[in-house]
């Protein structure tokens, strides 16, 4: 699924119009985006967690060349599912 049929199935279900689903769901987006970048995490009770995580320098290898290189210390987003959404799936 991607963000145009999750906005048509929203609108679908919800009776809004499709320019408002999609709206809100950049709005929400954003809101997410903002608050990973500035180091918080956003928690949805039963859905799951969005946070970032460290990821630590290591020594890397170019695979063309054999050559090793440095890949500096990083952040990166991540999400660890919640319990209602681990049940619903399984």
């Amino acid at each position: 699924m991607n963000k145009q049929d999750l906005v048509n199935s929203i609108s679908e279900k919800s009776g809004l119009t499709k320019k408002d689903v999609e709206s809100v769901l950049n709005s929400f987006l954003g809101e997410v985006t903002d608050a990973l970048s500035s180091g918080d995490k956003v928690q949805l009770i039963g859905f799951g967690t969005f946070e970032t995580r460290k990821r630590s320098a290591r020594v890397g290898r170019n695979p063309q060349t054999g050559a090793t290189l440095e890949i500096a210390e990083s952040k990166v987003p991540a999400f660890k599912a919640g319990n209602k959404l681990k049940e619903a799936v399984k």
